[in-house]
């Protein structure tokens, strides 16, 4: 948590987006929705205004170093990460050892129940060095994480 030049707390959430998640909304619908990313941004954004949030910043990156370098100037910037890691959830260690080494909270989310689709995806490489895991409610796994986010920074703050 940070603080303004006026000693009031300040409320930073990044919202990163792994993989193939600029093509929700015509990808596979059946499985991930009709929803754009846009229009899931736009939502996070929306909510986290509602909620008192003073920034919320989202960056989608097909490339793994591109996400490792955003989760590592989080540092002392933001409070929580919230992260769609896409297929990257059940092989990047790069990610995770990025995740474990910076002291900002990570919600991991996923718009499918990944342990009910194939094998593969059952894994998740970043789940232990994680707070927490949400997935299988589409959009609303978002929206409970950016809530669970909210609810922590505003305890911890307490």
């Amino acid at each position: 948590m940070q603080s303004d030049t006026n000693g009031v707390n300040v409320k930073r959430i990044l919202v990163l987006h792994g993989p193939n998640l600029n093509l929700l909304g015509t990808r596979e619908p059946e499985v991930y929705g009709r929803m754009t990313l846009g229009d899931i941004n736009e939502l996070l954004r929306m909510r986290a205004v509602e909620a008192g949030v003073d920034a919320i910043d989202f960056l989608q990156s097909n490339y793994e170093g591109e996400l490792v370098e955003a989760i590592q100037k989080a540092r002392g910037r933001y409070d929580f990460i919230l992260l769609n890691a896409g297929a990257l959830t059940h092989y990047s260690i790069a990610l995770r050892d990025a995740i474990a080494a910076v002291p900002v909270p990570v919600i991991e989310i996923h718009l499918s129940n990944i342990h009910r689709r194939e094998e593969f995806r059952h894994t998740s490489v970043i789940a232990p060095v994680v707070m927490g895991q949400i997935c299988g409610f589409g959009v609303d796994s978002y929206i409970a994480a950016l809530d669970i986010a909210i609810r922590k920074i505003q305890t911890d703050t307490k």
